[in-house]
């Protein structure tokens, strides 16, 4: 077999050797609480990227199998003693597997898609025909995502009703996928940058000056990825910081209601406190939180690819969120990835999986 090529990991080759192996991640690792191996751990991926960059192991299937498993939710990074950026780390050396023909199957087939069509999931057709409302020139703009336009329709559903009801004049955009899908599995920076060009060209035709997403993932990107590569000329703002600041005439909600931080949004952007701002509106709520929550919630598991190719693996790590909000009647979450993983979770509770638009939508007033 060839060397491999470690063009990424070169790079981080200093951080690589900062990371003490002391073991800090292995309480919080969702990938570790489903497979049970070290390798399989924060850690381990550091010791295997390091073993590749070193021409130590060979990038075999296992190799492979280890570092496409993280999530990536970033929890290690919150919890380690050295300040490792893991999950960084993590991406290049995807993004190195990528460049050396190492590339699952299915993470092959997403990004043929996105390449083809504007999204993972090979539907034809723009986002904003899925949404069935055409483009126009507006203040605001909501960027719904490939999930919520192509498959969790009800939360896209749910955010632009809002959205009439306040009485609002937004619209759609000739939006493709926002890349973040490309950027979690490795896939040439060049390819994700085109992503990031095209979709800021497409917002600010329509002289959009606030941008409003509904995708925790999607608004990561345009919030922290897209400003490293392309300039952003407007407000980026996720819809549960926009409702925060809305006058909602909610009617009351039943039961026990909690609340799952997405990784994207939470750890990844700080934002914590505008979701449960928008669940106190609700009169009379009964809300209680996870003993996991804020900076500290656990993953739900399906973000980084790992539940489009290693589905048994998310489905386990939604499994043991799940138990923690055993006590709940409702989790709410405000990312369509959390709201289907966590919903297909085979399990024999009752809890219900809601997206916080489409709570807010049902119980609003017109």
């Amino acid at each position: 077999m060839s060397r491999f090529e470690a063009d990424r990991i070169e790079k981080v080759k200093g951080a690589l050797n900062t990371c003490t192996m002391c073991g800090f991640c292995k309480s919080v690792c969702p990938s570790f609480k489903a497979i049970g191996w070290d390798s399989a751990l924060s850690r381990g991926r550091i010791a295997l990227t390091y073993g590749l960059l070193n021409g130590d192991i060979e990038a075999d299937g296992s190799v492979v199998e280890n570092i496409s498993t993280c999530t990536p939710c970033a929890d290690c990074v919150r919890r380690c003693p050295s300040k490792v950026d893991i999950v960084g780390i993590i991406e290049m050396c995807r993004a190195d597997l990528v460049k050396n023909g190492l590339m699952l199957p299915k993470h092959r087939s997403m990004a043929e898609s996105v390449k083809k069509n504007g999204n993972p999931y090979g539907e034809k057709g723009p986002a904003a025909d899925a949404l069935g409302m055409k483009p126009h020139a507006a203040d605001i703009g909501y960027f719904a995502g490939c999930t919520a336009a192509y498959r969790s329709k009800d939360t896209a559903r749910a955010a632009m009703s809002i959205l009439r009801k306040l009485g609002i004049d937004f619209t759609t955009v000739d939006e493709v996928c926002c890349g973040s899908v490309l950027q979690r599995i490795g896939v040439d920076e060049e390819e994700v940058v085109a992503l990031m060009k095209r979709n800021v060209a497409a917002i600010g035709s329509l002289g959009v000056k606030t941008l409003v997403l509904s995708c925790a993932g999607c608004y990561r990107m345009f919030k922290i990825e897209y400003p490293k590569f392309v300039d952003v000329p407007f407000e980026v703002v996720h819809i549960s910081e926009f409702l925060a600041k809305q006058d909602l005439k909610l009617s009351p909600l039943d039961g026990v209601i909690t609340y799952h931080d997405p990784c994207h949004l939470g750890r990844h952007c700080g934002v914590y406190d505008a979701p449960r701002e928008v669940i106190n509106k609700f009169p009379g709520v009964n809300y209680r939180e996870m003993e996991y929550n804020r900076a500290a919630s656990h993953c739900c598991g399906g973000g980084g690819g790992v539940r489009a190719a290693y589905p048994e693996e998310a489905a386990k790590i939604a499994s043991s969120r799940l138990d923690e909000a055993a006590f709940a009647d409702t989790i709410v979450t405000t990312c369509p990835f959390c709201v289907t993983n966590l919903g297909s979770s085979k399990n024999d509770r009752r809890v219900k999986i809601a997206d916080l638009v489409e709570l807010v939508d049902s119980h609003l007033a017109i």
